[in-house]
């Protein structure tokens, strides 16, 4: 009975919010963690993100039953009603949206609202069915994790709030296209106008290469105004370049779906190493640009 509740909040999703929140904690930490802030930050939006998850299978049973990765999900298979679920959704939101208020701060809070809206209504209820855009949409809320565990340290959204809210959207666009070349057929079937299935997977990879170059750019402004040493400049350069080759070699790929499971994997790789290699490529006093 926990298994089908678990997996209702999508356990992926939230390890990888995880991450990336924590990403965003370490960099304003500069090496000074506050152990419990960064428990709370940590909880309270794991648990805003379960929330919005649990919302989202409520939005998407109909879409789930189509594809093949999905149709054995709990409201798809009736193990778990609509009712319940959109109380367990309440719980886990009021709970985490709590915690982020009334122990971390108000920019926290705000950032969490700003990703919850925009996932829940602007996502899942809107584009994501309606229009190739929809990725766009959804990077906003997929960017929202790490500026909110920055944010919990910095309680002000600075220039180096801006450069990871960017740099986290952009990331967003390469690795969720990866998934919908690797799992095609599903959003086919599904009816969903994701890019590679309403355009091209060809289309896809260009502007993949696109995004990934716009990542790299972003992220190498943390270097350039002076919040990272050169240790993360070397990690993220040799990252990015060869996330690059592997979109490169996608054109020549005999198998779109083999080269695309490889292509997001290492996405997630990369945007892990990244987060997490800011608990020592931090330089601290870190430089104070507020931009409100």
């Amino acid at each position: 009975m926990l298994k089908k509740y678990l997996f209702l909040t999508k356990p992926g999703i939230l390890f990888g919010n995880f991450v990336t929140t924590l990403g965003g904690y370490l960099l304003a930490a500069q090496g000074s963690v506050d152990f419990l802030l960064l428990f709370l930050t940590l909880l309270g939006t794991t648990l805003v993100v379960a929330s919005g998850c649990v919302v989202n299978n409520v939005i998407d049973q109909d879409i789930d039953q189509k594809m093949q990765r999905t149709q054995n999900r709990a409201l798809v298979k009736k193990t778990v009603s609509t009712p319940i679920a959109l109380a367990y959704a309440l719980v886990l939101g009021v709970i985490g949206f709590s915690i982020l208020w009334f122990a971390v701060n108000a920019y926290a809070f705000l950032f969490a609202v700003i990703g919850f809206v925009v996932y829940v209504i602007f996502y899942s209820l809107w584009t994501k069915r309606t229009t190739i855009h929809q990725t766009v949409i959804g990077s906003i809320s997929g960017a929202s994790p790490p500026v909110i565990g920055y944010a919990a340290v910095a309680n002000q959204f600075d220039l180096a709030a801006l450069l990871i809210f960017l740099g986290y959207a952009l990331w967003q666009m390469p690795h969720s296209w990866g998934i919908a070349i690797y799992r095609f057929d599903d959003y086919k079937n599904a009816g969903i106008p994701i890019l590679p299935v309403a355009r091209s997977v060809f289309r896809t990879k260009i502007e993949s290469l696109i995004y990934i170059i716009l990542f790299a750019i972003a992220m190498n402004g943390l270097f350039i105004y002076g919040y990272t040493n050169w240790l993360y400049l070397i990690i993220l350069n040799v990252l990015c370049a060869y996330w690059l080759y592997l979109g490169v070699i996608g054109f020549k790929a005999e198998n779109d779906q083999l080269w695309a499971k490889r292509f997001f994997l290492f996405s997630v790789l990369l945007i892990t190493v990244i987060s997490l290699s800011f608990s020592f490529t931090t330089i601290s006093p870190a430089p104070q640009i507020p931009l409100f």
